[in-house]
């Protein structure tokens, strides 16, 4: 017997919609092309030269056929579109509660930092049953952060955060790609997703994703080792001061600036503010924050790593990483496809 499957293994809660859209695609493509080469096919039969065919009263119109050729691909054409945008829309909007896996593209390698300090490159573990939300981002050019087996894909590009979600649904071990041609080595920017039970992916993340190794310290942490050492604290303390605005509770609130625009704070804003602090001003403040001392200092996952923290400061104590897979795994996996 052949070994040769026409599609990946169906790994995650997208795998098979995805499929089935993608099928419904194909056979329609492949019926009307059929049809009309049937049709074209007998009327050059039919009326080639040399045959008796009745040519003195050519049909010029015939309403009902137009009807029909115009009413049924209409609405063939519209149910494929709401069906591909639903999918579309359901892809695009990840679970508020998701365990979100922090990844960096760079050429030409996948960086892979989970919440609580764990790396990983060119591999990333993720638990079976669990909405998993990438957060990406890239250090350099535009590439593609692919997983056939899950059905997803999606730009990761310099300068702005893009996300992305799914939640796996069956073990094993699955590859990864760069689906933008990134530089002379875009063909070995690959890796693999290994889909592991949640006990299994619980024990792994809480041995520092490595048996031989202690667990890292959060991104929190990391984050707020950093801001201690470039001495943000200078500045930005628990309350506002003359020198700079306090970020105490500032995530998710409204701030602000002198050109008399708002924006709610989410993890953009913090990153743009880190490295580009001049773009947008607080009201009651000037020029004042050195942004080339701080661009030049600050890595990508640096600024992750800050930003992680800033999120913390006001806050209630998060629940660990282990507190917050155990209550996402309590729901079936399916519910997570259904949102």
């Amino acid at each position: 017997m052949w070994n040769f499957p026409i599609a990946p293994p169906q790994a995650s809660n997208f795998a098979s919609e995805f499929d089935a859209l993608f099928g419904l695609l194909t056979f329609l493509t492949i019926f009307f092309t059929a049809v009309v080469g049937l049709v074209v096919l007998f009327f050059v039969t039919k009326f080639r030269r040399g045959r008796t065919a009745n040519r003195s009263a050519p049909v010029n119109d015939h309403l009902k056929l137009e009807l029909v050729w115009t009413i049924i691909p209409t609405l063939l054409g519209l149910a494929v579109f709401v069906w591909g945008a639903k999918l579309y829309i359901q892809m695009r909007t990840p679970p508020k509660d998701a365990y979100e896996v922090f990844v960096i593209g760079k050429q030409w390698m996948w960086h892979v930092q989970h919440p609580n300090g764990v790396r990983e490159n060119n591999e990333l573990h993720v638990p079976i049953g669990v909405p998993v939300r990438l957060t990406m981002i890239s250090q350099d050019v535009i590439h593609g952060f692919y997983i056939p087996a899950f059905r997803i894909q999606y730009h990761v590009v310099p300068g702005r955060y893009t996300t992305q979600w799914f939640t796996p649904s069956k073990e094993g071990k699955y590859p990864l790609f760069c689906t933008i041609l990134c530089g002379t080595q875009h063909s070995e920017m690959g890796g693999y997703v290994y889909a592991l039970p949640q006990p299994k992916f619980s024990a792994w993340l809480a041995n520092g994703g490595n048996r031989f190794q202690k667990p890292a310290l959060t991104l929190g942490d990391q984050g707020k080792q950093l801001f201690d050492k470039l001495a943000c604290t200078n500045c930005h303390g628990t309350q506002d001061t003359l020198r700079g605005p306090s970020l105490a509770g500032l995530y998710g609130k409204t701030r602000r600036f002198t050109d008399g625009s708002s924006v709610v704070v989410d993890e953009s804003y913090l990153r743009e503010s880190i490295i580009n602090p001049y773009n947008r001003i607080t009201q009651g403040y000037e020029k004042t924050m050195p942004v080339y001392l701080y661009k030049k200092q600050v890595s990508e996952e640096n600024i992750r790593q800050l930003i992680e923290h800033i999120k913390s400061l006001g806050q209630p104590a998060a629940p660990t990483v282990a507190q917050q897979l155990e209550s996402m795994a309590v729901r079936p996996a399916a519910s997570s496809a259904n949102r």
